[in-house]
């Protein structure tokens, strides 16, 4: 029951927490990985332990799932060269420099340290992205970002493993290249067949709730049939999360997706939350495990962990851009395209944070796992060292860079607005009643609006007063069911349809309502 009561405390905690990054502008991770600190030094807070594949497929298995769901295919061919290095090449650069230290500074055994530096590799976009965000960066860098933090925790995880599995046993490379080679090829398979027949069974629930739920058991159930068939659960999911983001959403209601994605929304949070907390109490019991002069001793190797992960991602991200510029000299539009400026590079390095598949593999480790307490202590350490250091530098990194604004998305926006209110405006040139020609005349409002991209004002205003009207309606509604004109199925049906129209809106939440 402490520990229920806890949660409920901590969560309540976090919601303040998250205001107060968006006051402040800074990562919520950042404020959360402080307290999740603070809870070590709480007292009478309870020891926990939770299953370590258990931890894997409650944490890992949703979060790569809706990071997968968002991921743009067509930025990850885009963009293809720069995702490889740092996906591919700064996951293993950063897993051998972290190895190297754990091997001669610890005393860890090499399968250990490799496991170590797999660990603390994959940063995460989450921190990034709430800073990002709030400046119109560059959009090639956001899709470096998030197209990298999806594909390095694959990475990533699938060294873990292998390290994982040698460190408590002998395995042989001759046998264990062939397995990984047919996991990687099955996971993929899978991960498609399984995605096809979830949309199957998804085209046949008619209610939020129940789809909602589906999907949830769904996403557990790829993850725990992976792991038990000897495939990479990682990739499965990865691939499963794809095949329904292509064709799920035009089979669903509208609102089914807006239950489902807010629910998914509010399950991340709160899975990042409880991933937080429980890495505070780990990070309690090690510190009273390693008294004395090995306490010490966990603490440097720690923060000499934390450097080294800084480090040699900048070495990495700004070496490779060096590379990458001077090799775009002798290629096409699309090469040089593809190479990272050095404003742009400094900031990639910088973004750099660990988050939750951090947390989780290190709290995943078994617990006869040898070096396990400075193992789980340099994790959690570079953790909230990158979410404090560069979590809260980002913001004033970005002034001092001073990139030049990108109004892609905007453009895209803009483009295909244009597209589908002709399309509407098509459909409906064949109906002549009144009330299509007053849907007509709206859809024409809209065109026009979405045809003149380049006068922002007249767009926001546009919205602004659409939302101005909507809040007059809302206030009339309220009045109706105040003084017993309508009931409350009349009135949630009429709040419905007002919130569609709120989301027309505010598409991306940008315009705020005027107030008298």
């Amino acid at each position: 029951m402490a520990l229920f009561e806890l949660t409920l405390v901590l969560l309540l905690i976090a919601v303040a927490l998250t205001a107060l990054s968006r006051r402040i502008q800074i990562p919520y991770p950042a404020l959360l990985a402080l307290a999740g600190a603070g809870i070590a030094f709480l007292p009478g807070a309870p020891t926990i332990e939770i299953d370590p594949e258990l931890a894997l497929a409650l944490f890992i298995a949703p979060v790569l799932l809706d990071a997968a769901y968002d991921t743009s295919l067509r930025d990850l061919n885009r963009y293809r060269l720069p995702l490889a290095l740092l996906a591919f090449g700064a996951v293993i650069f950063t897993t051998v420099t972290v190895a190297l230290v754990g091997w001669k500074m610890a005393g860890l055994p090499i399968a250990a340290a490799i496991a170590l530096g797999a660990i603390v590799a994959p940063p995460d976009a989450v921190a990034a992205a709430a800073v990002l965000g709030q400046f119109k960066v560059p959009h090639r860098i956001t899709a470096i970002l998030q197209g990298e933090s999806l594909l390095n925790d694959a990475t990533a995880l699938l060294i873990y493993r292998f390290a994982v599995t040698a460190a408590l046993g002998p395995v042989l490379l001759r046998d264990a290249v062939p397995t990984i080679l047919l996991s990687t090829v099955g996971s993929l398979a899978a991960g498609y067949v399984l995605g096809r027949l979830s949309l199957l069974m998804l085209t046949r629930i008619g209610d939020a709730a129940s789809s909602t739920v589906v999907q949830f058991a769904g996403t557990f159930g790829v993850w725990i049939l992976a792991d038990r068939l000897g495939l990479s659960a990682i990739i499965t999911i990865v691939v499963y999360a794809m095949t329904i983001a292509r064709t799920g959403p035009r089979l669903m209601s509208a609102r089914r997706r807006v239950s489902t994605y807010s629910v998914w929304e509010s399950a991340v949070f709160v899975l990042n939350v409880l991933a937080f907390v429980l890495m505070g109490l780990q990070a309690r019991s090690i510190v009273e495990r390693l008294a004395g002069q090995g306490q010490a001793e966990a603490f440097v190797f720690a923060a000499a962990v934390l450097a080294v992960v800084i480090v040699s991602r900048l070495v990495w991200v700004l070496g490779c851009g060096v590379i990458l510029r001077w090799l775009a000299r002798f290629g096409d539009a699309e090469r040089q395209a593809q190479a990272p400026s050095l404003r742009g590079g400094v900031l990639i390095g910088w973004c750099g944070m660990r988050g939750l598949v951090t947390l989780v593999a290190a709290f995943a480790l078994p617990q006869d796992f040898p070096g396990r307490d400075p193992i789980v202590l340099a994790a959690f350490t570079v953790v909230l060292g990158t979410l404090v250091l560069q979590g809260m530098s980002l913001k004033p990194l970005l002034r001092w860079l001073d990139l030049d604004p990108d109004e892609t998305i905007d453009r895209e926006v803009a483009q295909a607005r244009v597209a589908i209110m002709q399309a509407a405006l098509d459909v409906l040139s064949r109906k002549t009643s009144n009330a299509a020609a007053a849907v007509r005349e709206q859809y024409t409002a809209q065109r026009t609006i979405a045809e003149n991209p380049e006068d922002a004002e007249a767009a926001t205003e546009y919205d602004r007063l659409r939302l101005y009207a909507i809040k007059s309606q809302r206030d009339a509604l309220e009045e109706l069911r105040r003084d017993g004109t309508i009931g409350d199925e009349a009135y949630h049906r009429l709040e419905e349809e007002i919130d569609w129209s709120e989301l027309a809106a505010s598409p991306a939440g940008r315009f705020q309502p005027l107030t008298t």
